[in-house]
């Protein structure tokens, strides 16, 4: 087996110029080989009369892409990352590194390491260890200051957001853009070669981080820490609750502060403390979580090749289906969006303009793509003209005649193999997939509100579905930008049952006598991004109301979202109504506390003859939501509705707001234990007499077995 690190004593062009050759594919990742290979490179050059300068080179796809996933949560062998940096930045000879492609995380330390860096255009560097929970552990917070300035480190370290190398021209970053395509690798060599024997020619001394923090004057120095300040300010709000980014400012203001080993030594301290907290915990195993749901479990051994959807319709041009139609456009797919009406198709065609004009004005979207995405939107009310799309979304009214009618006239004028999804959000697919002569190619494709922003999307799998359509399904939704999910049907499949049962405590607790707003706010002071009764007045409180209505089958209790239907049938619909569980200014849509509506629910609880009580602490709230959401969420994982418990977590955290530092509701199961679980899902079976408390046998099983539930 070849070693995935060489020293190549000759460039092309460049006798005097070795490269250190770096193949381990597929994103030459950092582990022990590699930096084992680096060092003893860079010694075997050093020794070597004939090498004046030394490039670092990648062979694939792109330059280093970080660490090792491979090694997570094992114990590193020597060489450790912060020593490969440390060996590089020390070397004798020049070091230029030829970047391209993502040069992320530990990738991007080397690179900063280096003395010099020739970048391709286009080439993604970033350091994003705070969506892990972590901070850069090798450097990072050290050497991008010096590099490139503290702002710099403060925006891209915070963030964890890459940036193309062409925005970091002013920063000094890049000291040579290569404008070739990203493939021309042998270009990129020859350049870096070339620039490295320049280097030489011109006696240039290598730029070596020295020990002296970055030298400021003690007025640029207050501005640096007030910059800081500003930083840790916004952060407590924008990332609130997380420990990681708030480490990482503290990281980068010792760049300032402290010689550089004192400034390493605490780096390292930062990264330890941030790897062994829950919330690290959470967010790798999130972050394992999203990439696992992306891997069907198939009832047959073949791998299905997913068809090529090369033009979809969607039907519907309402708030959803016209979300859904953007989503495809955004990815450069054709689509027919279908209405009843001129009328409607107009008023469906205008509103999704007017969202791309939004997204404009604020910067998110170019105008030149604003113009293609709109030129690939084509709207018409003839079910004819579908004839020869590839699939086709349905995003109709929520009832079963209207959506059986609607997969029936599909059935008929569609091509035989192409793909008939609905975006239900409860209803049985099961039945609407028999409304076809093709159940095999019935789907279910649930996007979330709004469906051209959020990332989760549930694929359905009826009982007839078969593995190339749902296939197809999973891997259009990673083309769309997605994190696809693949569960079974069941009312309101994973997220929305689930959801009903977190809504349902929220309801029984206005009855018990919590206000909407101590709800909401104990909610999020837990760390959800939006309390549930906020959310349910911004989509709507007449939607589930609907729900609830159409489903025979749901629970008889006349306490079960009482306040929410009491509301909703005394005219009280949400935002919409400027009137819900709150009340909403007319102009400004700003949101306060309404005795009126207190005043309702507390009548209706009294009609009910539901005890008021006035020791509703923020911790039952808290647990009653979340706990019911973990029960619920293991009763699915035993019904197999889903198929890992991580799944659920997935949809969680990217469909409902759950704090991804917490990993999502059955991953926070596991890190409070299930004892505890258990144990207070007990109570409240015992407080309130209800079967809702019910615990799922399977958090009694694992409990037993001493097994978590995302084991």
């Amino acid at each position: 087996m070849t070693a995935p690190v060489q020293l190549i004593p000759t460039a092309p062009n460049a006798d005097n110029i070795a490269i250190i050759n770096i193949d381990n594919p597929p994103v030459n990742a950092l582990s022990h080989a590699v930096r084992q290979g680096i060092v003893d490179a860079i010694t075997q050059a050093e020794q070597d009369e004939n090498i004046e300068g030394i490039v670092i080179y990648c062979q694939g796809k792109t330059f280093i892409a970080g660490a090792d996933i491979k090694e997570f949560g094992k114990t590193p062998k020597e060489p450790h990352l912060p020593d490969v940096i440390k060996r590089i930045n020390q070397c004798k000879k020049p070091i230029t590194a030829a970047l391209f492609g993502s040069v992320l995380g530990g990738g991007f330390e080397v690179a900063l390491a280096c003395h010099y860096r020739v970048a391709i255009k286009g080439t993604k560097v970033g350091l994003p260890e705070v969506n892990l929970g972590l901070i850069p552990g090798a450097g990072g917070t050290q050497l991008l200051p010096r590099v490139g300035g503290v702002e710099l480190a403060l925006t891209m370290i915070t963030s964890g957001k890459p940036q193309k190398v062409e925005q970091l021209d002013q920063y000094g970053i890049i000291d040579q853009l290569i404008d070739v395509d990203s493939n021309n690798k042998d270009h990129l060599l020859n350049e870096t070669a070339s620039f490295a024997k320049e280097i030489l020619a011109q006696n240039k001394s290598s730029k070596v981080i020295t020990q002296e923090p970055i030298l400021l004057d003690e007025e640029q120095k207050q501005a640096a820490k007030s910059l800081c300040q500003q930083f840790r300010d916004k952060l407590a709000k924008r990332s609130r609750g997380q420990k990681a980014p708030q480490s990482a400012v503290n990281s980068i203001e010792n760049s300032f502060t402290l010689p550089l080993n004192e400034a390493m030594v605490k780096e390292r301290e930062y990264f330890v403390e941030c790897r062994g907290s829950s919330q690290s915990r959470a967010m790798r195993h999130a972050f394992f979580a999203e990439k696992t749901a992306a891997k069907l479990t198939l009832s047959s051994e073949s791998k299905p090749t997913p068809t090529n959807i090369k033009s979809v319709a969607v039907i519907g041009a309402g708030t959803m289906g016209g979300g859904i139609a953007m989503c495809f456009a955004n990815a450069g797919i054709n689509v027919k969006l279908l209405e009843m009406t001129q009328s409607n198709l107009a008023k469906g065609i205008n509103a999704i303009a007017k969202r791309y004009q939004q997204a404009e004005n604020r910067g998110i979207i170019s105008k030149q793509k604003v113009n293609q995405c709109m030129e690939l939107i084509d709207g018409t009310c003839d079910y004819q003209d579908l004839a020869q799309v590839d699939l086709v979304v349905e995003a109709a009214f929520e009832t079963m005649p209207v959506k059986q009618q609607i997969f029936s006239q599909l059935d008929e004028v569609c091509k035989p193999e192409a793909i008939l999804a609905s975006n239900t959000s409860y209803l049985d697919i099961n039945e609407i997939a028999k409304a076809t002569k093709r159940p095999e190619k019935v789907v279910g494709m649930h996007f979330f509100s709004p469906a051209n922003i959020m990332k989760l999307l549930e694929v359905v799998a009826t009982d007839y579905s078969d593995d190339q359509t749902l296939a197809t399904a999973m891997s259009l939704g990673k083309k769309l930008g997605k994190v696809s999910v693949a569960v079974k049907v069941c009312y309101g499949f994973v997220g929305n049952r689930m959801y009903a049962c977190y809504g349902r405590e929220a309801n029984m607790l206005l009855l018990e006598g919590a206000t909407p707003e101590q709800i909401d706010t104990a909610m999020v002071q837990w760390g959800m991004a939006m309390g549930p009764l906020a959310v349910n007045d911004m989509s709507g409180i007449d939607i589930g109301y609907q729900a609830r209505k159409a489903n025979t089958q749901g629970p008889k209790d006349p306490c079960y979202f009482a306040p929410a239907d009491m509301l909703v049938e005394a005219g009280r619909l949400g935002q919409k109504t400027h009137a819900g569980f709150y009340q909403y200014d007319e102009k400004t849509n700003k949101r306060s506390p309404d005795n009126a509506a207190i005043e309702l629910i507390r009548s209706h609880a009294s009609k009910l003859k539901v005890k008021q009580r006035s020791d509703i602490s923020d911790e039952e709230i808290q647990q009653r939501l979340i706990f019911a959401l973990i029960n619920e969420g293991a009763y699915i994982l035993e019904q197999q509705i889903a198929s890992r418990a991580s799944d659920i977590d997935a949809i969680w955290l990217n469909g409902y707001g759950f704090p991804r530092y917490l990993g999502g509701p059955m991953c926070y199961a596991d890190e409070v234990g299930l004892q505890t679980v258990v144990e207070t899902i007990k109570k409240f079976q015992e407080q309130s007499g209800n079967d809702y408390w019910q615990v799922a046998p399977l958090l009694e099983q694992r409990l037993a077995e001493g097994k978590a539930l995302t084991s």
